[in-house]
């Protein structure tokens, strides 16, 4: 069990990781988020169905990241029952988040390209409820609320090395910043770091690759022991 979801979190991480590059590659995400409507839905129409199918692979590469997170509690032999229910529900919100991209915003999207002068409007509401509130807003914060759990139950139990204990928590701060760009949304003048986003996000993703790679080679030191 512990290695097979050491592996689990491994292939995770590192698939969403290609799926993200790609799309940041192909529609600058993530900083087109924060871009006006207009400008936004134009690019998705010209980025065609290959864009859609894009989204569609980053949303489920990320959504695989749901099966280790249930298999942890049994792969360390620790309960966790509050971590992982907040971690699975992180995931689920985000994949919320995500998914509108292939499911909502391309009617807009060709709404607004044939001239609807409601899609802009549209697309604004849903990107602030669907992206804003529960992709990123709670779904971080519970993405970050479970690293932190697991954090301190691998310090406090020893049942993974502590530096990937302490890494949890230093990438989960990280992470936590970048909420300032995420309530500036809501709040304008909102306090921004604007490297927080990139700097927590590989930070935790780098942590996630850690997490696996322990739990894997905690089982094969075993077997040689």
């Amino acid at each position: 069990m512990r290695r097979t979801t050491g592996i689990l979190f491994v292939v995770a991480a590192v698939s969403f990781a290609v799926a993200a590059s790609v799309l940041s590659a192909t529609f600058d995400w993530p900083d087109i988020l924060r871009e006006p409507a207009g400008k936004v839905l134009t690019e998705y129409v010209e980025g065609g169905s290959g864009l859609t199918w894009t989204w569609f692979a980053t949303a489920w590469t990320y959504g695989l990241l749901a099966i280790p997170i249930l298999m942890l509690p049994q792969a360390i032999n620790r309960p966790l029952r509050v971590a992982t229910a907040l971690g699975a529900t992180s995931v689920l919100l985000s994949l919320i988040g995500f998914l509108r991209w292939v499911f909502v915003v391309p009617p807009l999207a060709r709404a607004y390209a044939d001239g609807d002068p409601t899609a802009a409007m549209a697309w604004t509401a849903q990107h602030q409820f669907g992206g804003a509130l529960l992709g990123e807003h709670l779904g971080q914060l519970l993405a970050i609320a479970w690293s932190v759990l697991v954090s301190v139950a691998i310090l406090r139990t020893r049942a993974l090395p502590r530096w990937i204990g302490w890494m949890g928590l230093a990438a989960s701060v990280l992470y936590f910043a970048n909420q300032g760009d995420i309530l500036a949304t809501a709040f304008p003048g909102f306090p921004v770091w604007d490297a927080a986003g990139l700097l927590g996000s590989t930070a935790w993703g780098l942590w996630t690759i850690a997490l696996g790679v322990g739990l894997y080679l905690e089982r094969s030191l075993s077997h040689v022991e």
